[in-house]
């Protein structure tokens, strides 16, 4: 027996259902992180910059690839579905890893980049005073001195990670 197999047989039956219903998961997990960046948009009044919100689409993304794979594996199922959907969802997360790390390369100052945010000084909504575009270049919010950019560094890698792992354990069919 080979070695891949004995561990496939010997994993807990939650990792099992886990890797079977990885887009569920993937998609439960980008509902998070969106969840969590419009939180700190709405109630911690921090704004994102152009790079904040193209990390933002790679969730949306993952979302819509997810919603997409669970419709499709219960219209017509199959396994091969469920594996290429997995290893979409890596690529896709790898991406955001990608875009999260270049972002914290900006607020290093170890690359300069032009963020593009529009200049809406002078723009005020319903009497609140002037907006005041966000800088890609500055971290608007840190925890341990790691900012948000660099957790979802570490949070889309460790998803790109988990889609391969579900990806290369599903059952080819």
């Amino acid at each position: 027996m080979a070695a891949g197999s004995d561990w496939q047989m010997n994993t807990p039956r939650i990792f099992t259902e886990v890797r079977r219903t990885w887009p569920l998961w993937a998609g439960l997990a980008s509902a998070a992180m969106l969840a969590a960046a419009h939180a700190f948009e709405r109630f911690g009044g921090l704004a994102p910059c152009p790079l904040c919100l193209q990390q933002r689409d790679v969730y949306w993304g993952a979302l819509v690839l997810s919603a997409a794979a669970l419709l499709l594996s219960r219209l017509r199922p199959h396994p091969q579905r469920m594996r290429i959907a997995s290893m979409l969802l890596g690529l896709i997360f790898l991406l955001g890893a990608a875009i999260a790390l270049y972002h914290v390369a900006v607020e290093q100052h170890w690359v300069i980049a032009q963020c593009d945010a529009p200049d809406l000084s002078a723009i005020t909504t319903m009497g609140e005073g002037a907006f005041e575009a966000p800088r890609c270049d500055a971290p608007a919010w840190t925890l341990f001195g790691v900012s948000m950019a660099g957790y979802n560094a570490l949070v889309s890698l460790t998803l790109a990670i988990m889609s391969f792992l579900a990806a290369r354990s599903t059952p080819a069919g």
